[in-house]
């Protein structure tokens, strides 16, 4: 058996997704209206990428179906100007909050995608096979990543094109059993169950044309969007024969490596938590030890991590196993805004410091290198500002990184998207009784001390009259009490540079040097002292919103 081997030249990665070269409100550079060839608009951003320092790139051929001109497994088959073909994959307007105008302006939006695919197959293009030949071209490693369990058809699983055929088949589906039985199901967990051979051997054969008629370097299998394979707690005889099957896909690999002389490395994106992912099914220690997997790339859903335990995922998967930290889109579900009218999230890649910030945060902590997922998703009308992609250069070494600007936040524990449940997000909010402390944790890479620094904790708080007294400790130093009270954040992103106008943000100084590679501790304290009665504790309690902390 040819042992696994570490992804080391591989050190900063890009996950493009299926279709957002081809929705002309989110692609970055725009669509020229006539190109000088049909598919320059993919080299053009290969360039970007290129020129953004990266030096994988990851391409999503699709979905439940493949988006690319398959020969072995059937695709959707679209007519220009079938307008019908899309109205299946949305819910049907509610008069409300989905009208019928709205659902007119989706189908327009959709079919204009669709129509670039279509644009591309009639010039005999395979823009998977171009997108690969566009990476060779520039020196990038060009790699597929094959999404596991699509769900984004699960507007309706019957009708929807993006679903196959298994998915609309109710045999085929997990019961969308929700954490707690007695809350019934969830039907956009009611995903392909691969108990069932059909659901594994259609899959397999997606796969298989995929690393053995492209130009690839890699494979990875992305259990992140979606985590679902069986229902759990699956029985120890499923897992063993979902790790078979992973098995057979890393014979696939290694014949294309013997093939064609080069490495074919494979791997899975992935949540956290080992645990929860053998209950449904995937047993990631059992592939690392078997020699199955070359990478994993961890993260959470939608919103980046900052509390991932990466040296001790090195611990459990071995020498052997790189592990990259995912960086997804949203740094944390906090609801800012530039006023009390217009709120919302931010987004990770329309602001440096928090890309410099989220990247040191996985490195300090061991990470072999960064994965970038949504990195394209910033904005859905041309308005919006789009996502920087100049600030990708330098991001995955850690040297470089020391002594720049940067923001530090945490996971919230509710978000959007995404079932909590595999998420490693557990320390905000928080609330802190009078008299009560709580400990936080956040990784940090150390900064030199002679470059004039400052390190600002930001504690944002519920407002309420007659603030509880709250005080800092950071890596062991005495509390502070004092704090500069602000309504700004500690950097803008785009529009939103204001906390919510139900919270006040709580600015404390700090020595930068005190900063330690690695694991740091924040402690709040809530010094109010009455305490007696019920009323007086609800009165004089802290709700923490968010802790956030800058470096400049």
């Amino acid at each position: 058996m040819v042992a696994a081997m570490k992804i080391t030249p591989h050190k900063h990665l890009f996950n493009g997704d299926c279709n957002y070269l081809f929705s002309g409100d989110r692609h970055f550079p725009p669509i020229a209206p006539e190109p000088k060839h049909p598919a320059q608009w993919l080299h053009d951003h290969i360039d970007l990428i290129a020129d953004s320092g990266i030096d994988t790139y990851l391409i999503n051929a699709g979905g439940q179906m493949p988006w690319y001109p398959s020969k072995v497994v059937p695709n959707f088959r679209y007519k220009r100007g079938d307008r019908e073909f899309f109205r299946g994959h949305y819910p049907k307007p509610d008069g409300v909050d989905f009208t019928e105008e709205m659902l007119e302006k989706h189908i327009d939006r959709m079919a204009r995608i669709i129509d670039r695919y279509l644009d591309l197959e009639e010039a005999g293009i395979n823009w998977v096979a171009e997108l690969a030949k566009a990476c060779r071209r520039r020196g990038i490693s060009p790699w597929v990543t094959v999404r596991m369990n699509d769900g984004h058809g699960g507007n309706n699983w019957d009708t929807s094109f993006m679903n196959c055929a298994l998915q609309k088949d109710p045999k085929y589906r997990l019961s969308g059993r929700r954490l707690n039985p007695k809350d019934g199901v969830a039907y956009e967990w009611q995903l392909l169950d691969y108990k069932h051979r059909e659901v594994r051997d259609y899959y397999f054969t997606m796969i298989k044309e995929l690393i053995e008629d492209y130009d690839f370097d890699g494979l990875e299998l992305d259990w992140l969007r979606s985590a679902f394979c069986l229902e759990p707690t699956a029985s120890q005889e499923n897992i063993d024969t979902m790790t078979d099957w992973f098995a057979e896909i890393r014979a696939l690999c290694r014949a294309r490596a013997q093939k064609t002389g080069k490495p074919y490395y494979m791997g899975l994106r992935m949540p956290p938590r080992l645990g929860l992912l053998k209950a449904i099914g995937i047993d990631v220690k059992e592939m690392a030890r078997r020699d199955v997997i070359d990478f994993v790339a961890v993260g959470n859903f939608w919103q980046a991590n900052w509390d991932i335990p990466f040296d001790a995922l090195h611990a459990d998967l071995g020498e052997n196993v790189s592990v990259l930290g995912n960086m997804d889109s949203a740094p944390n579900w906090l609801s800012v805004g530039p006023n009390e009218h217009i709120t919302s999230f931010r987004l990770l890649p329309q602001c440096a410091p928090l890309l410099r910030g989220n990247a040191a945060n996985k490195l300090a902590l061991g990470a072999d290198g960064l994965e970038y997922f949504n990195f394209f998703a910033c904005g859905n009308d041309p308005e919006n500002e789009k996502a920087y992609y100049a600030a990708l250069n330098g991001l995955a070494d850690l040297e470089n990184l020391r002594g720049k600007p940067k923001q530090y936040a945490l996971s919230t524990i509710y978000g959007w998207w995404g079932p909590p449940v595999f998420e490693h997000a557990e320390q905000i909010p928080a609330t802190l009784e009078p008299e009560w402390r709580k400990a936080f944790r956040i990784s940090m890479c150390a900064e030199p001390t002679d470059k004039n620094l400052k390190l600002t904790i930001q504690v944002i708080v519920e407002k309420k009259e007659n603030l509880p007294d709250l005080g800092v400790s950071f890596n062991g130093s005495w509390p502070k009490f004092e704090f500069t009270p602000t309504t700004d954040l500690l950097f803008p992103v785009w529009k939103y540079n204001r906390v919510h106008s139900d919270h006040i943000a709580l600015n404390y100084a700090f020595d930068v040097g005190l900063i330690k590679e690695g694991w740091n501790e924040i402690i709040l304290y809530n010094e109010n002292h009455n305490r007696a009665m019920p009323e007086e504790r609800a009165a004089n309690s802290v709700h923490v919103a968010s802790i956030e902390l800058s470096v400049a």
